[in-house]
């Protein structure tokens, strides 16, 4: 059950930016670790967010210059938080068949704070953005994080089961 859950976190997220992904190839691999496709997911989620940060926001080429090296460190944050989720989630998974009130608690009470967690990284880097780029661009560039997270978020809610 751990690994089956862990698995659909990592991987239902994907939907909104696999869509228009090539079918895999025919070579058939062993069956990835529960923690590889957590890191192949990080990756590719990484390299598909920037993708679409970069098609939604104008910069010159001095704005970028400054921009990319704050978002990467941006990236870097939400990794940490993003691994503070994985764990609960696999916390989770393991007692799911017999969960206690306090491990349930538990539980909800780490993804409250992950939200939090998500809203103040946010909050503090619109005001870095700002730094680099006009307010409007780091204003989008925090709308378009917080899209591509709602997205990812319900992908995952909807797919880990609900506390019975």
């Amino acid at each position: 059950m751990k690994t089956r859950i862990l698995a659909i976190v990592a991987l239902a997220g994907t939907f909104h930016v696999w869509s228009a992904e090539a079918a895999p190839s025919s070579v058939t691999a062993a069956e990835p670790t529960p923690e590889q496709i957590v890191s192949d997911f990080r990756k590719d989620l990484e390299a598909k967010s920037a993708d679409v940060m970069a098609k939604t926001l104008t910069l010159t080429a001095d704005q970028a210059a400054k921009f990319w090296p704050l978002y990467k460190e941006y990236q870097k944050e939400q990794a940490a938080i993003v691994d503070g989720q994985i764990q609960a989630t696999q916390k989770y998974a393991a007692a799911y068949e017999h969960l206690t009130d306090e491990e349930a608690l538990t539980y909800v009470n780490a993804l409250l704070e992950r939200d939090q967690k998500v809203h103040d990284l946010r909050a503090r880097w619109l005001a870095k953005f700002q730094t680099v780029v006009p307010g409007t661009i780091a204003a989008r560039a925090i709308q378009v994080e917080r899209r591509l997270g709602l997205v990812h978020q319900v992908g995952v809610s909807s797919q880990v089961p609900l506390v019975r």
